[in-house]
């Protein structure tokens, strides 16, 4: 099974894959999170993994965008821990570090790090994994990487500082995209957690509107568990809402809720209903 994901091989996307589908699924890298959206509408691949939000750095909004732009349905999500590692290429001491790159989250979640040692300059990155490429295959001088043990290990490079990170409650939740119509997708060890229903929808931009749709959730009980807004494009200063809720989308009440949803929304697309991280 081909899987495709932004970032190089090594990245905290990869891990995603192999806590979803195991290390017999194949990841097939891209540089930008379109072109992996991009490579399973052409069916150059049979499914991708993409992150949604951080617990830290909060939603992926990009992502969030092109969950609307195509018609994939989401049949699984995991919770990765992000643990930073500051990774340097065999024989590189860690006191003669000058540069460190990684994405700019990455850097961004070890100040404490990098405030403990000034001398030490952070350059952003476009990936974590692919810093770590990077520092192996061009060895500048006294250049170090952050990123997870699993790049290390790809790339054949050395650990010199384990979880560098500010905050151990660091994780990110990422989502198993299939074609539309896909069926939810068995998670080892996830059969007795509870289903999640994400859906995005629109309202008329008058007083009382998103109240009246909410309440088609609070009036049957049904536990929303995040709600996100983002604009509408052609429509200035109006918004969709993505929300996520506890249930499955032919439970009774979700069904039900939704069906009024439904009635009382401009636009409404259930994303998918599948067993929660």
């Amino acid at each position: 099974m081909k899987v495709a994901f932004q970032g190089e091989l090594g990245a905290f996307s990869q891990q995603a894959i192999q806590q979803l589908l195991g290390t017999r699924a194949q990841p097939v890298p891209h540089q930008r999170f379109d072109q992996a959206f991009a490579a399973l509408k052409a069916g150059k691949v049979d499914s991708a993994v993409i992150p949604l939000e951080n617990t830290l750095a909060g939603s992926v909004h990009e992502n969030y965008d092109l969950l609307l732009k195509y018609p994939f349905t989401i049949t699984a999500e995991t919770s990765v821990r992000v643990i930073h590692n500051l990774i340097a290429p065999p024989g590189v001491t860690f006191r003669s570090l000058q540069t460190v790159y990684s994405h700019p989250v990455a850097l961004n979640q070890c100040l404490d790090f990098f405030a403990k040692y000034p001398r030490i300059q952070r350059v952003p990155f476009y990936d974590t994994a692919g810093s770590v490429k990077m520092v192996m295959e061009d060895r500048p001088a006294g250049a170090a990487a952050i990123a997870s043990e699993l790049a290390a290990k790809t790339y054949n490079a050395s650990i010199l500082k384990r979880g560098i990170e500010d905050d151990r409650q660091n994780f990110t939740r990422f989502c198993l995209l299939e074609t539309e119509g896909a069926k939810p997708h068995a998670v080892p060890g996830a059969s007795k957690r509870p289903w999640k229903t994400s859906l995005v929808f629109s309202t008329k931009n008058v007083p009382g509107a998103l109240f009246r749709s909410l309440s088609a959730l609070a009036l049957r009980d049904v536990n929303l568990i995040k709600i996100e807004s983002r604009p509408l494009r052609g429509k200035p200063w109006e918004y969709l809402f993505y929300l996520d809720l506890i249930g499955r989308q032919d439970d009774p009440a979700v069904h039900n809720a939704l069906h009024h949803l439904a009635e009382l929304a401009d636009f409404l697309r259930i994303l998918g209903s599948y067993r929660s991280a």
